[in-house]
């Protein structure tokens, strides 16, 4: 469901991109890739074998290159999608090698079959762990995990803003989706107080840990020095990756709550600033943040719209974004894993920094030459309301986003 929402705002959010609009001809064959995305997204939330589960993921990975390097006038689209092709190529050779050792060991594709051996049978203890972290691997690779994220900055910047907000949001919850689904159906077992168990001995907890830290760290500091809004906006994607690892890292189902929650309010919210950020770029031709000087006054309404989403992304109330940081706190609190909560505090202060630099262009900061105002239409006011209304109202009232994530829990390892 979360991944339709999306993929449905993407299909509007692309047709209003001045990028996509210059294709002509060629539309069809954009949409009809994109199209391909979504199904390949689609079968991996609901793949509960690993072939299907390997199959799935090629599907949305052949698509995505393609449409990462789409408009062939520009290099950097070339060079984009090379190094996707690339970084890609080699996840999924590694993926691909994981999946065949647990089949080695098992003897069986069937995600609940295996969860059964591992349950009943000793295996190898060294080619299981081996196992788990070539198939992160390659599931790392699609949600920006560090050191899986080598790809995130070059193709985000280099590809349509269309498809960088695709990659951002839909891309990642399919790969969340399809991470929380492998590890609950094949190395877990649930308790009746929504606790998990680990199976043979493998130390998820402390591996999803180190994993999560790392990569919030890295992706908040490597933002504080990107000059393109497009590479910060990156870095920003790959430190919420790690937030979000750390729910998972909780093992818990109040854990798998706050992603889903998370998630939720990720989608509309990072959708909103870069949705602001083609509508920027259509108008002025560039991407750099010292080209956003003043622009706050030369459309009101979108300086406004952009701050209350850097607001949220950052996790200050009265915003969503808090909401979703505050039950992620708490799952990390309840778990006793304080210091944990401690160094994501930490980190939200510092993504701070790098939001407000983007306010201070466009509020603070004098222009050299005179900024002209521009006008933006009804229904480019109507799809930013469209995010902008939910990320207010549920920073404020939001029992039915969390009962609506509840009842998407059902759904993940079933």
């Amino acid at each position: 469901i979360i991944i339709l929402i999306a993929s449905i705002l993407i299909v509007f959010f692309a047709k209003a991109s001045s990028e996509i609009q210059q294709l002509k001809e060629r539309s069809g064959e954009f949409f009809a890739l994109l199209f391909g995305m979504i199904l390949g997204m689609l079968f991996m939330v609901s793949a509960s074998d690993l072939i299907m589960l390997y199959l799935s993921v090629e599907l949305l990975s052949l698509s995505s290159y393609v449409l990462a390097g789409f408009i062939k006038l520009r290099d950097r689209d070339a060079e984009a999608s090379l190094k996707y092709l690339v970084y890609g190529a080699a996840s999924s050779g590694i993926m691909l090698f994981g999946i065949s050792i647990i089949y080695g060991l098992t003897g069986n594709t069937n995600l609940f079959i295996i969860n059964d051996v591992f349950r009943s049978v000793s295996v190898n203890v060294l080619a299981y762990s081996f196992s788990i972290i070539l198939i992160f691997a390659g599931i790392g690779f699609k949600i920006s995990a560090v050191p899986f994220h080598f790809w995130t900055p070059d193709v985000y910047e280099g590809a349509p803003i269309s498809i960088t907000a695709f990659l951002s949001v839909a891309s990642k919850a399919a790969g969340f989706a399809l991470l929380v689904r492998f590890v609950k159906s094949t190395f877990l077992l649930n308790e009746s107080d929504g606790s998990w168990i680990l199976l043979n001995g493998f130390d998820w907890q402390t591996f999803l840990i180190i994993i999560s830290i790392l990569t919030m760290t890295l992706g908040n500091f490597a933002a504080l020095w990107q000059d393109n809004i497009k590479r910060m906006l990156a870095y920003s994607s790959i430190a919420h990756a790690g937030y979000m690892l750390l729910g998972l890292a909780v093992l818990s189902d109040q854990g798998l709550l706050a992603i889903m929650v998370y998630f939720l309010v990720y989608i509309i919210m990072n959708l909103g600033a870069f949705y602001i950020v083609m509508l920027i770029a259509n108008r002025i031709g560039s991407e750099d943040i010292k080209d956003y000087n003043r622009l706050g006054y030369a459309s009101p309404f979108l300086g406004v719209a952009l701050t209350i989403f850097l607001i949220s992304l950052t996790g200050l109330p009265p915003t969503a974004g808090f909401i979703a940081k505050l039950y992620l706190f708490l799952a990390l609190i309840d778990a006793k894993m304080i210091f944990v909560a401690v160094i994501a505090v930490l980190n939200s202060v510092v993504s701070l920094y790098y939001y407000i630099r983007i306010l201070k262009h466009m509020f603070i900061s004098e222009s050299e030459t005179e900024v002209e105002k521009f006008k933006i239409s009804m229904n480019e006011i109507v799809f930013i309301l469209i995010l902008l209304v939910p990320t207010l109202l549920f920073g404020i009232y939001f029992s039915p986003m969390v009962d609506f994530a509840q009842s998407c829990l059902s759904i993940i390892g079933n």
